[in-house]
């Protein structure tokens, strides 16, 4: 009697064990299936916000490319220019060597003009000069990269205004609704989120590009002053020479040494 009672357990288990497997075989596909995102709608979805920050996307590309022509080595430190002036400064022709400098409008003929104003007062004073026009230099190619660190600031609050406005519209259903769905909220927040992702697309290349020119700035102005300082090598040289005659003299004056005149070589001839 028992295997008779078995055999229709187990035919009733499988009866109703094959309806729930079809109807999990029809849920798959639906489950497997993703949301596809149209970038052409999230554009429409960021709303006015979002096209703000697209501005500021296209002023951060322009920004970027301007930079990467203007602070390099060739723009800051032209070729031949340091090795032209220590010879117009040898010459004397102390004029022509500062329009040359002046001339070039670049961050190493500003210091070496700002020097050549100053020989007259010696080497102290043209280091004092070139010490201060470097950092005013400096402060005007940092002052071109602000604008990177301005747009990675604003661009994400940007975002997050427009996100944070798109909640409050979306959360406005519960006003006009006593119990409304979760599928009549999504679109809502989704649309608000947008304008976040947009913000931070904006923000982070922006950062890197702030960090890097940052960087080549201080390494540039570095080697600039380095250079402007060897081109009045010669200068300080003979300044130093200079004053250690002078000390001499006067210490022999002091002595009571009358000073010993040059001595003149005479050629004999036969």
């Amino acid at each position: 009697m028992r295997k008779p009672k078995f055999a229709a357990t187990l035919l009733i288990l499988l009866i109703t064990a094959i309806p729930l497997q079809a109807q999990d075989a029809g849920a798959a596909p639906v489950r497997s299936a993703a949301p596809t995102i149209d970038i052409r709608q999230m554009f429409v979805d960021g709303g006015a916000i979002g096209y703000i920050i697209v501005a500021l996307s296209l002023v951060m590309l322009a920004l970027i490319f301007e930079h990467m022509l203007t602070i390099r080595r060739q723009t800051l430190m032209p070729q031949g220019l340091a090795d032209e002036i220590p010879r117009l400064v040898q010459q004397g022709q102390l004029k022509l060597a500062e329009e040359r400098c002046i001339a070039s409008s670049s961050f190493l003929g500003y210091l070496l003009a700002a020097g050549i104003k100053e020989l007259e007062l010696g080497y102290a004073a043209v280091e004092k000069a070139m010490e201060d026009a470097a950092a005013q230099q400096a402060a005007r190619l940092m002052r071109k990269i602000e604008y990177l660190s301005m747009i990675s600031t604003i661009a994400p609050m940007l975002g997050l205004m427009g996100t944070v406005w798109g909640m409050i519209l979306a959360f406005m259903e519960f006003e006009r609704k006593a119990n409304p769905q979760v599928s009549e909220l999504a679109p809502g927040i989704y649309k608000a989120l947008v304008t976040t992702l947009f913000g931070l697309i904006v923000a982070i290349p922006a950062i890197a590009a702030f960090g890097f020119f940052r960087n080549r700035i201080d390494e540039l102005v570095a080697q600039t002053a380095l250079t402007a300082e060897q081109v009045f090598a010669d200068f300080k040289r003979s300044m130093s020479l200079k004053r250690r005659d002078e000390r001499r003299q006067a210490q022999t004056a002091e002595a009571g040494i009358p000073p010993v005149a040059p001595v003149v070589r005479r050629e004999i001839r036969g």
